[in-house]
């Protein structure tokens, strides 16, 4: 009768955990994004927020913020576990577009999570990061 029992409890308690874990990874979480290296107060600092599907593409969610001390934050919400990748840049004078040089090269600052920056626009493997059962903190550098 005591291994029944014993056995009873040990299925009660897994059961318990199992559920425990699936609302864990279910529920919501937040981004928040911190560009540290914003060359001037001017401006702001426009953000977009993609998964693999969406990725330079149409945002998930996007935000803007306008700089401090050389600096800027915004936090995206209601964010599902899954894996994210986060586009900025410094949009100096104020026109809702990133500018370019004749040429093709962005005259504005700009920026991926990762900080992977290579040679042309960031890509989704190099800037993507996991969101699970915690709130993420991300530190951008332009």
């Amino acid at each position: 009768m005591k291994v029944i029992t014993a056995i009873l409890a040990f299925v009660v308690v897994l059961q318990t955990s199992i559920n425990t874990t699936k609302k864990t990874n279910t529920e919501k979480r937040n981004i928040t994004v911190t560009v540290v290296n914003v060359s001037s107060n001017k401006g702001k600092v426009s953000y977009a927020l993609y998964d693999k599907n969406s990725f330079m593409k149409k945002p998930i969610q996007t935000q803007s913020d306008s700089p401090k001390g050389n600096k800027s934050t915004v936090t995206f919400t209601n964010i599902t576990p899954g894996n994210y990748a986060v586009v900025c840049f410094h949009d100096a004078n104020s026109n809702d577009q990133m500018d370019f040089q004749s040429n093709g090269m962005p005259i504005e600052d700009y920026g991926a999570s990762n900080n992977s920056m290579s040679f042309g626009p960031p890509n989704f493997e190099d800037s993507k990061f996991e969101v699970s059962d915690k709130n993420v903190t991300l530190e951008i550098r332009f």
